[in-house]
């Protein structure tokens, strides 16, 4: 006599249960993976602003960029730190484009990735946007800040002024995707000041639809001379920057 084995499986309610244990499973992992990518994507924007502060000391420090001739190095944007850009040189004592295959900083500071500036003049790492200002002519008794030319370098129309640029700067860090890739914002300057916000304000600092403007973290808006507004309502977004412990 011939038997023949039943072959096993799953029956309906027990698939239903595997399902449903997937499903709980799942709804305990995500979001802490979520909070954990987050997480790791802010420690990264702070460990970055302060590679570009280092960076910045050493550029200043080696007179790598002196566009009026006069001895005293100036800062410098994200691709002309990163040698993917021709450092701005001097012209009978002012400010002048350098020349592409003679004047970018060989060796250059920070990584080439920091040379992909794009259109807005902003470079991504980490779930994170930077964007780094330079300061104009003192005009009224104020700063302004003059973010990096798309695609990299300052705009010829309009160069960081040389004596304000051999002691201002700053740099901004703010979520590419807010909730999704970063929640806090973070600021550091030429004193090493390092700043952050909860970004928690009904409009929060978000890819390139709200962005933080150059004087955000200062006392006086349009200044990025004055001092530091910390601990305190911001004068342009009203949120409260902190210093990163």
């Amino acid at each position: 006599m011939i038997r023949r084995n039943k072959q096993a499986g799953f029956t309906l309610i027990e698939l239903m249960i595997v399902v449903a244990i997937i499903a709980i499973i799942a709804s305990i992992a995500i979001p802490k993976l979520m909070s954990a990518r987050l997480s790791a994507n802010e420690a990264a924007a702070i460990s970055t602003l302060r590679s570009i502060s280092s960076a910045q000391a050493q550029v200043q420090s080696s007179g790598a960029v002196d566009t009026d001739g006069d001895g005293g190095g100036e800062y410098a944007y994200f691709a002309e730190l990163a040698g993917t850009f021709p450092l701005r040189v001097t012209a009978a004592g002012a400010p002048a484009a350098g020349a592409v295959g003679t004047d970018e900083l060989n060796p250059a500071i920070l990584a080439s990735a920091f040379g992909a500036v794009d259109a807005n003049g902003y470079i991504q790492r980490s779930g994170y946007y930077f964007a780094m200002y330079l300061p104009a002519a003192t005009a009224g008794g104020i700063v302004a800040g003059i973010t990096e030319n798309g695609g990299g370098g300052a705009n010829p129309a309009s160069f960081p002024d040389p004596n304000n640029g051999e002691i201002l700067w700053a740099c901004y860090a703010w979520p590419i995707d807010h909730n999704g890739t970063g929640n806090r914002c973070f600021f550091i300057n030429q004193e090493g000041d390092l700043l952050q916000c909860q970004n928690r304000a009904a409009a929060p600092f978000d890819g390139t639809t709200n962005v933080p403007t150059f004087d955000e973290c200062f006392n006086t808006a349009g200044d990025m001379a004055s001092g530091l507004n910390v601990g305190a309502a911001s004068v342009v977004s009203a949120q409260v920057w902190t210093a990163v412990q």
